[in-house]
């Protein structure tokens, strides 16, 4: 199969300019050459040459990735049936053929054939519908997915609570991936954010899913709901608590976010409680940082208590912003069980290596230690250019 994970394009997308270079470079002549090839073998009046001739016309070579992708869609739209689903017929086709010839170089590059549905199938609910479960299967439609549930609402999320149950574990992936009220890189759904009731049965139905891919899906839609819904979350968390490790899985990584936070509730879920933890000789070891180079601390942290206790531990940097304030962002160190008046020490590294995500600004800057949700003394450190 050709399903991918998109995140991992995003995370490609926004941190390298070099390898964004090389993920727009999957839209090469071999590429064309292979994929026309492909499509004259199904499509009789297809003229490979006149179509690769129309990728190419143009500022084809100045274009980056998403841009050569919407470009495709674009081109291979003129050589489609223009009866749209006549040419949903064909895409399959075209599929069937790419699997039979075990095509296998730069799977990214189709996703175009989801493009194709979001941007000529918008009006034609039912042909795109059917089109999604088969496209997913071969490329990943979460994106392309969105604007349809933002047009036709709860009769699309009837449909992707259907899909939920699909035998095909990429279709259930799409079912609670396209439902996400907050996914990454694409549109927001704003009456999901309000109110995720409509696609709790979605989750539900997905709870026990034996794909992890699935799960982890699923664990991320709770995130996103989390983020403007912590009661629904954790509502959802006594529910399932306990139910298989797999479950408690989903429920962990879909709580990140409040755990981050040091949401009372779901710190008491998890029994992560602060009480007689001790932390100690907590220092900043280079009080000023340049600019690409690393923060160092260090601390020491007893349990005091007579019983083994869980400890989540964090730390939280407050960066200085381009207007002043401080921005706090929390960084996990670890989650363990700490046996009675156990100590240990810890010592870390914090980079200020130069990112494309995130903007340094000199000044002074702030950090804390958490402790199961509870934020210790802060400490000043200053960054300098």
């Amino acid at each position: 199969m050709f399903n991918i994970k998109l995140e991992t394009l995003n995370i490609f997308e926004v941190h390298s300019n070099k390898i964004m270079g090389l993920i727009k470079d999957i839209y090469s002549v071999t590429f064309y050459e292979k994929f026309g090839q492909a499509v004259a073998e199904v499509h009789p009046t297809f003229d490979k040459q006149k179509f690769i001739d129309a990728i190419y016309k143009g500022d084809f070579a100045q274009k980056e990735w998403k841009d050569r992708m919407k470009h495709t869609t674009v081109v291979l739209h003129q050589f489609m049936p223009q009866n749209f689903p006549e040419a949903v017929a064909l895409i399959d086709k075209i599929i069937e053929n790419l699997k039979k010839n075990n095509y296998t170089d730069s799977n990214l590059a189709f996703i175009f054939f989801a493009d194709y549905i979001e941007m000529y199938g918008l009006d034609d609910f039912k042909t795109s519908a059917k089109a999604f479960v088969s496209i997913t299967q071969f490329i990943s439609c979460e994106f392309a997915v969105r604007p349809f549930v933002l047009k036709y609402k709860q009769e699309m999320i009837n449909e992707m609570i259907k899909w939920s149950l699909h035998e095909n574990h990429h279709v259930r992936r799409l079912s609670s991936e396209g439902s996400r009220p907050r996914l990454p890189w694409a549109m927001a759904i704003p009456f999901l954010k309000k109110d995720p009731t409509s696609i709790l049965p979605i989750l539900e139905n997905l709870k026990n899913d034996p794909s992890e891919y699935v799960r982890r899906s699923v664990a991320n839609n709770l995130n996103d709901i989390a983020k403007d819904n912590p009661q629904i979350v954790l509502e959802i968390a006594k529910k399932w608590r306990g139910k298989s490790p797999e479950t408690d899985g989903i429920i962990k990584h879909g709580a990140r976010t409040l755990l981050k936070q040091g949401h009372p509730e779901i710190l008491s879920h998890y029994g992560l409680e602060s009480t007689n933890i001790e932390l100690s000789n907590f220092e900043i070891k280079t009080p000023v940082v340049k600019i690409g180079d690393y923060l160092q601390f260090q601390f020491d942290l007893n349990n005091k208590n007579n019983e083994a206790k869980t400890v989540r531990l964090e730390y939280a940097v407050h960066y200085k912003k381009a207007k002043g304030h401080l921005a706090k962002k929390v960084f996990k160190i670890s989650e363990k069980t700490y046996q009675p008046n156990q100590l240990i020490k810890v010592d870390r590294n914090q980079s200020f290596k130069i990112i494309t995500t995130r903007v340094f600004h000199t000044g002074i800057h702030q950090l804390s230690i958490i402790i199961n949700g509870t934020e210790s003394e802060v400490l000043e450190f200053e960054l300098i250019s």
